[in-house]
């Protein structure tokens, strides 16, 4: 009975405040590649479970901050095309009916996710043009 106590305290003291963690995920490594791998965990002074867990959770945030960045640089794309159809024509002069506004706004949602993803292809070509 106290052994149980003492290690229920004794695993309270581990986990500081934080969850337990209790899922694993495993995978195959070739002899290279866990050499490298325990290599690059005793160059940073970790064990290489805890080095390979702070690189997959850094990959998922990297992941995210990238989805993240796509959005905004279709709403900046959006922003771009709806300026370019309605200034021209304000700047001349010339009056926008409430329709004509919100038949814009309607093809610029419609039209943004493809045009951004136009400009980063030929971005990533070298065709920024």
């Amino acid at each position: 009975m106290q052994s149980g106590n003492i290690t229920s305290s004794h695993l309270q003291q581990r986990l500081r405040g934080r969850v337990a963690r209790t899922r694993s995920i495993g995978t195959k490594l070739t002899p290279d590649e866990e050499r490298k791998i325990v290599a690059a965990a005793e160059e940073d002074g970790k064990a290489p479970s805890e080095w390979a867990r702070e690189i997959l959770l850094r990959a998922t945030i990297h992941r995210n901050r990238e989805e993240m960045e796509r959005h905004i640089f279709t709403e900046l794309v959006g922003l771009q095309m709806l300026l370019m159809s309605t200034l021209e024509p304000l700047l001349c002069g010339e009056k926008l009916a409430h329709d004509e506004i919100a038949a814009r706004f309607r093809q610029v949602q419609k039209g943004k996710a493809a045009q951004a993803l136009e400009l980063l292809n030929r971005r990533a070509q070298g065709k920024e043009n």
